[in-house]
């Protein structure tokens, strides 16, 4: 087996990965992978915002650790045995391994169910402004309860726009340069930062994960963003409306959704984006799912070239 032809391994993985998702949508909770994480961090987290500081931030760090080293390290040895037992059989061999593997990462990625959601806000919406809260806020972790109907598709939009990032794009580009691995230790930074943050009691105790969190999603957000940006618009525009938000990756994405549909979108008390153009009204929810998928569609292209030439770079299957 060439490296050459090897290489191929990761972008079929990846094209597995994403029909699975669009076929299949998410594993049963019972077998999922990020579910069992989630169980982890949960379980680990329990006790750690109640620390003193310094003890929380110590005891946050080595739980993140301790939950990261076990699936991170399950990924390495699925991944180097698959390599070994299948590559060697030839073309069939890369094939049964590009199945295995884009199964395995497929758990890691979720596009069908965020779409799904976020549709599911707009139909709620549509039957009333209660309905519409109730919908949202399985999406939102802000209140939820006194959202007006523009304020609704706001934080539906925002929601799309991060996730975009966060749930697909972020895991891909971490397959790419670093295997199954990649992918497994960003969906479980991802999603201790979303159990644990570092506000309110979390200040001390979910700091590393928070921190974590933004460095790997550094990159690939600015690679969500820059599939959202429309063209003709400069990335100094993007940055500059990115800028106001807290988060130092989620206002990118979101950022440039706001740009690409010409809408406002704002959390109130704290940013606002685009702030000078209309509230988004009852199509902008659909249109916004649309741009995503064709933004999502130009990422997995380039995502799939890098995870090629990675692999060639490697010597995979030499």
């Amino acid at each position: 087996m060439t490296p050459a032809a090897a290489c191929l391994l990761p972008p079929l993985a990846i094209a597995v990965a994403l029909l699975a998702d669009r076929l299949f949508g998410e594993p049963p909770a019972r077998w999922h992978p990020v579910v069992w994480i989630g169980r982890y961090l949960g379980w680990a987290g329990r006790r750690l915002p109640d620390l003193p500081p310094r003890r929380a931030l110590a005891g946050g760090l080595l739980a993140w650790w301790a939950g990261a080293l076990p699936v991170v390290g399950l990924a390495v040895l699925l991944e180097v045995a698959l390599h070994r037992w299948l590559l060697p059989q030839g073309g069939a061999g890369v094939a049964a391994a590009a199945l295995a593997t884009g199964l395995l990462l497929k758990p890691m990625l979720s596009w069908r169910l965020l779409r799904e959601e976020v549709a599911a806000v707009d139909s709620a919406l549509a039957r009333g402004i209660d309905a519409g809260r109730d919908r949202i806020a399985r999406l939102a972790s802000r209140d939820t309860t006194r959202l007006q109907p523009a304020e609704v598709r706001e934080t539906a939009i925002e929601t799309l726009a991060e996730n975009l990032n966060d749930s697909v794009v972020a895991p891909l580009l971490w397959f790419a340069l670093a295997g199954l691995p990649g992918a497994v230790l960003f969906r479980y930074a991802n999603t201790a930062d979303a159990m644990w943050g570092y506000r309110g009691r979390w200040e001390w105790a979910g700091k590393f994960a928070a921190r974590a969190d933004d460095v790997l999603a550094w990159l690939p957000a600015r690679l969500a963003a820059r599939a959202l940006l429309p063209r003709g618009l400069r990335w100094r525009l993007l940055a500059a409306q990115a800028r106001r938000t807290p988060s130092p990756n989620g206002g990118w994405p979101m950022a440039a959704m706001a740009l690409a549909l010409g809408v406002r979108l704002r959390k109130p008390g704290v940013y606002a984006l685009h702030a000078g153009a209309p509230e988004p009204g009852s199509a902008h929810v659909m249109q916004a799912i649309g741009h995503a998928g064709r933004a999502l569609a130009l990422c997995t292209g380039l995502l799939m070239a890098l995870s090629a030439a990675v692999a060639l770079a490697r010597g995979i299957g030499a």
